[in-house]
This record gives C-alpha cells, structure tokens and sequence, in this order.
C-alpha cells in the first residue's frame, strides 16, 4: 500500500490510523508509487484548491492504472477522509478508477472495502458516526525524525461556523477516552519522542464521557462576548484535566495543541494557568480569529467580537508573558466590505502575530453560507485583500521576531536544514523555525565533553537574526527541558 496525504495535521493522523489498521491486516507499505497494488489518497475538502489537487493527481493516477493492466496484478485506488465524505458519488462515477471511498469514520473497514474492490467491484463507506474515536488503535508514527509526533484526542466539530464543512465531512465532537490518550503519549515517550502535538477540530471543548463518574462535573460558562450556537453539555472530564495529565508523563517531553477555538478559553483560565506553570507546556497558543470585523464575524457564525476576540489576547497575554500567538484569517468571505478587510489588517498590526495561516474564502456545499449567503466578493478583489494581509501579517511577524534577536532560545533539534547540510534546523518553544550551524558544542551537564546536536536534542541558540518566519542563530549549548527551565 501506497499513502499519499494532503491537508491538516488531523490527516496526517489518519492516515497513520488507516496504516495501523492495514499492517495488522497484513498489509506491507511502499515508498514507492510504482510498487504499489493498493494507492490510497487521504483527502481534504476544506477548500475548493486542496479537492482540486486531488482531482489532478488521479488523472495522473489514471495512466499508471492503465499501464499496470497491461503487466501484472491490478492497482486498487482509495480516496479517503474529508472529500471522500463529501463528493462520494461524484467520485465513483467521474473517475471509475477509483475502487474505495472511505469517509474518516470508516477506516477500519478498510480490508474489507479492499477485499471487494480486489473482486472487480467499487466499494464505499461514508457513514459518520457518534463514537468512532479510534481509541483502541494506536497510529503508526510517521513523522519524520520520529521526534515530534501527532496525537488525536478527539474527532469531528459542533461549532457550525457558517463557512466552514468540517462538521458536514467529520460529523459531530466525540473525545477520545483520557485513558487511552495517555497510553499512547507514554508510548511515544518510550520511543523517544520528544515533543508531542496534541490535536482536535476544536482541543479545548474536549470532554471525556467515558465513565460514569466523570459525567457529573460541571457545565462549563462561557465568558462576555462569547456565545454557542448549540447548547453547552454537561458532564466529563475536561481539557484541562487533561493537558495536566499529559505533562505530567515525561518532563522532557514538550507538549502543544491545535486547534482551540476562542470561545472556549474564558472559562479555562486553568489551560492558561498550566501553560504558564508546567515548564514543558509550550508557550505558544493558536488563536484563530478569520476576520477583525464583527460585522463578518457575525455573518461566520464565531460567537464573538472583535473587541471579545482582542480581550482575550489581552488576557492570555497578561497571563503568559511572551507567549506565541498563531491565527487562521479568511480574506474576502460573503458580503465582506473594504471596511471590513481593513479591519482584519487593523487587527494583524494590533495582535501581531508569530506565525499566521492565511486564504482567499472558497465557498463549499453543505454549509449554511452556502445556503444562505452570496459568494459576492470578486475573485480578484480576494486575491488582492488576501496578499494585502499576507504582507502585514509578515511585516508585523517580522518585528515579532527580531525582538528575539539577541536573546537566547531553546530549540528542539530535528534534523539538518534544506538549505544546508552544514546547519541544522528546529523549533523553539513558540514553534518558529530556529537555522543554526552543526557544530561542536558544550554539554550543559558536562562541560569538559564536547557533543553535536542530534534530532531529539534540545540546545540553546543564541539569535542574531530574524525574518518574518525564520530566526538564525549560534549555539551555545546542549541543555535538557527541565535544566533549561530551571
């Protein structure tokens, strides 16, 4: 089997997932395209770019299948995830080439989707389901270095942003058993991995109603300016309560998370508490706003302001000084005015940014602004507001990071740079890209021993210059998380 993924991180995952669930079926994983009997693709719908390039690949697809008929066994291929979820019929009659669609609830029918395809016929399985959270599988890290790795605490989104198709492609929110979690995070420790991303649709509304004794904690209350278009469930254990476990496991172990969505963050002032308390909780939060106008914030469904949203940057910032801030914005959505965008740019110069994920609006089918709101911004004026934001979130990022020149950062080795093979590259607690050269260098605990850094390695780099995405450096020591923070 040959795994191809595309968009988030939550793919990478899954295909991790589907690949622990085809190896205990006996199944072996190339590298390799042109060795392939089974190619499985694990999709994005997110936007209307991400499906194209799906659509792109299998017409590349289409000639390696039609050459493989003429030599040896057939090839079997496999659209899973997102757009499978969404475009499941289209892709079985557009593209006959395709054997297996497999929505993201469906991967463990995967040999048997396999097992009909392999007698002549298409198979398929989209159905979404309100328990799947595939606790009892524990992916097979492919991440690269196997330094730092991915772990799924929870599936699918409630929040019903009018924009957005998640809810429609992964179904409602269900939590992975804390239980369960922690197995795998020990897991990865004992592999020697060293930083662990811990990932959801929306991590800080997680909620584990796994035992009955977690079901009578209390309703969490949303702060001022916040609201829900669903009503708040009550019961199980917490977020909270769960990044104060994961932290605890390895001391060395650096964790983050993604996505969390603003609304959910006024009544955790204990997420912020343990952020700013554990030495090995990245400082480093993903704030996603997608407009700095109430007006189109309204119109998205965000269940907040703008001056709600700058509150709460305030306040995470009081609470932990210097800390990262990353967000998602969407330029030009429906009835988005000049005004409007002009307010998003007022907002990328007021937070300023570290690290910043930025498009032009595609409309999807399902979403509720697909039904109810006009696609009315020109694909040119996107473009032009979108490389507007572009340029002052990088200006502002830019002046973000040399505020770091001078100052020292603890990196986390991952391996050599692209662009040297006498640098390395890794990432420092606010997750932006540190470049230093491969050097000798003083171990912190024994400074006779002269070491070089390895991946897995964490060191001490003293920046002397910073761009909008990247800090350079010198080392200056190999050092331990714990001893760093101390």
């Amino acid at each position: 089997v040959y795994l191809e993924t595309y968009g988030c991180q939550m793919n990478v995952n899954d295909t991790e997932i589907a690949w622990a669930i085809l190896q205990k079926s006996g199944y072996a994983r190339t590298r390799a395209l042109d060795e392939a009997d089974v190619i499985l693709l694990v999709t994005c719908s997110v936007r209307e770019k991400a499906e194209q390039a799906i659509w792109n690949r299998l017409q590349h697809l289409k000639a390696l299948k039609a050459r493989r008929l003429q030599t040896r066994l057939p090839l079997h291929i496999g659209i899973l995830g997102c757009m499978a979820e969404r475009l499941k019929e289209k892709i079985l009659h557009r593209e006959k080439l395709v054997d297996i669609v497999a929505g993201p609830d469906a991967y463990r029918d995967l040999p048997r989707l396999l097992a009909v395809a392999e007698s002549g016929q298409q198979a398929a399985n989209v159905l979404l389901s309100l328990e799947e959270t595939y606790a009892d599988i524990l992916p097979v890290q492919t991440s690269a270095g196997g330094t730092t790795a991915f772990v799924s605490i929870m599936r699918g989104c409630d929040n019903m942003c009018s924009y957005c198709i998640v809810p429609f492609t992964r179904g409602r929110e269900r939590s992975r058993p804390v239980a369960s979690i922690l197995q795998e995070v020990k897991m990865l420790s004992d592999q020697g991995v060293k930083e662990v991303t811990l990932l959801g649709q929306n991590v800080n509304s997680f909620r584990d109603m796994s035992e009955v004794q977690f079901q009578s904690a209390a309703t969490p209350v949303l702060s001022r300016g916040f609201s829900t278009v669903y009503k708040a469930k009550p019961g199980g254990l917490r977020f909270a309560h769960l990044l104060d476990q994961v932290s605890r496991i390895d001391p060395e172990m650096r964790i983050r998370f993604t996505s969390p969505h603003p609304k959910d963050f006024p009544d955790e002032a204990s997420v912020l508490q343990l952020i700013q308390e554990r030495h090995n909780i990245c400082k480093q939060l993903h704030l996603p706003a997608q407009s700095g106008s109430t007006r189109v914030l309204e119109a998205m469904r965000r269940g907040y302001t703008r001056e709600a949203y700058l509150e709460l940057v305030h306040h995470v910032r009081d609470y932990i000084p210097g800390v990262s801030l990353s967000s998602d914005f969407i330029a030009g959505f429906c009835g988005e005015t000049e005004e409007d965008h002009q307010q998003t740019v007022s907002l990328l110069r007021e937070v300023r940014y570290n690290v910043g994920f930025l498009f032009a609006y595609s409309m999807r089918q399902k979403t509720r602004a697909y039904h109810r709101l006009q696609d009315d911004v020109p694909a040119d004026v996107k473009r032009r507001r979108l490389e507007e934001l572009i340029t002052v979130f990088r200006e502002e990022a830019a002046k973000a990071n040399r505020a770091m020149v001078g100052h020292s950062q603890l990196v986390l080795v991952e391996g050599p740079s692209k662009r040297s093979a006498s640098e390395l590259c890794g990432r420092n607690d606010g997750n932006i890209k540190v470049i230093f050269p491969d050097a000798e260098i003083e171990d912190a605990a024994d400074c006779k021993a002269l070491v070089r850094a390895q991946p897995g390695d964490y060191v001490l780099v003293k920046v002397t210059s910073a761009s909008s995405q990247t800090l350079k450096g010198v080392l200056l020591c190999r050092t331990t998380l714990s001893r760093s923070a101390a």
